[in-house]
């Protein structure tokens, strides 16, 4: 839900009923993930997809039976090799979705806006509902604030249940995990047990392009649309300024080694060196190749790169650490302008952070939805 959860706000401050229908599980190769969501309201006005287009339409018609009856439902999709007509996944996965409604009557209206809030304020947040279990629990849910606090209920459930919940959401937030889990498997709180869908919303990750030339402009740009919390760093003030980089959420004029030094990252960072001058790499990549962020790259030829790790080696640093440093920065697409680079850059990013090879999916075999990789987030 979270994918949808800006423009849910909205709905909510109109006062729209409406219905949303979450991806709850996935099987093999699928187009979207756990949380990804499509909603309708009363209306008939759709946002969002959990399929890609796949099974969209019979999910519409799900989320307006939901409308209608007031009941929460979960409906498997899986492909369907012997009717050519019917409703399934081409890719060939299987997924479950979750339909809820969330109308004036439904008791976890209140916990769903509440979350929505909370996520558009930037606030950690984690939404618990139940995806398996009693019919009468289905959608029943609970947010999980940052401090381990919460709020909403699983009514009619045993004591210790909602505290269990939160416990198993307030972990993944910690992580900054989306995941199921399973809760008194063996039925001590409630008969059969329950699953739930927890999905954390945490702070963007940061990027932080070191040096305000024209290529960083454009690697902005990207940064921006993949969803980052983007910083500029130059020393120089004549170019570090906020005309220059009107999309950055930030400029800032200092040293790029210190900056780094006073500034928060976490293990979903990335740090983008461009400034392509020893004086400013070297003590920047050096402090950085020591920290535990999630990619560090840095522009030059290959003869700047040589240089450079050799003047890291004589700083300290190590094979292992050296190992991390994408030089030079991005994939190899032949790119010339600095939307080119950037794209080359950002490219490398996104491959670096799923742990995936960047080559043509032409020439691999590997599943092209796989799941993603989780790796334990700082706070952010």
């Amino acid at each position: 839900m979270l994918d949808v959860s800006r423009e849910l706000g909205r709905w909510f401050k109109e006062g729209r009923e409406f219905a949303v229908a979450t991806v709850v599980g996935v099987a093999g190769s699928a187009p979207r993930g756990l949380g990804a969501a499509l909603a309708v309201d009363s209306g008939g006005t759709a946002l969002g997809s959990v399929s890609g287009g796949c099974v969209e339409a019979a999910v519409y018609d799900l989320c307006q039976q939901a409308l209608a009856d007031g009941k929460s439902v979960v409906e498997r999709f899986g492909h369907s090799d012997e009717d050519a007509f019917a409703v399934g996944l081409t890719c060939g996965g299987t997924i479950d979705i979750l339909i809820t409604p969330v109308t004036a009557t439904t008791s976890a209206r209140a916990v769903i806006e509440a979350a929505v809030n909370a996520m558009d304020r930037g606030e950690p947040t984690a939404l618990a509902r139940i995806i398996r279990g009693p019919a009468d629990l289905l959608g029943a849910s609970l947010l999980v604030r940052a401090d381990g606090s919460y709020e909403g209920s699983y009514a009619g459930c045993r004591p210790g249940l909602e505290q269990a919940a939160a416990a198993h959401a307030h972990a993944l937030l910690e992580a900054g995990r989306t995941g199921t889990v399973e809760v008194s498997e063996n039925g001590s709180l409630c008969p059969g047990g329950l699953t739930l869908l927890v999905e954390a919303h945490v702070p963007p990750p940061r990027m932080i392009v070191f040096g305000a030339i024209d290529f960083a402009a454009a690697l902005v740009r990207v940064g921006k649309f993949l969803g980052y919390h983007v910083t500029v760093c130059d020393a120089r003030p004549a170019f570090a300024t906020r005309a220059r980089f009107p999309e950055a959420d930030t400029v800032v004029v200092d040293w790029p080694h210190r900056y780094l030094e006073g500034t928060e990252t976490d293990e979903r960072t990335a740090l983008c060196v461009l400034t392509h001058d020893p004086k400013f790499d070297i003590p920047l990549l050096e402090q950085a190749l020591r920290m535990p962020v999630a990619y560090i790259g840095a522009m030059g030829s290959r003869r700047t790169h040589s240089d450079r790790t050799r003047r890291l080696r004589e700083a300290g640093l190590g094979a292992e650490a050296l190992a991390r440093l994408r030089s030079p920065i991005g994939l190899d697409l032949g790119a010339r302008t600095p939307e080119e680079t950037a794209l080359s850059i950002a490219a490398e990013i996104v491959a670096t952070r799923h742990r995936a090879t960047g080559v043509p999916l032409a020439h691999t075999s590997v599943s092209i939805h796989r799941a993603p990789a989780q790796p334990a987030l700082g706070a952010a």
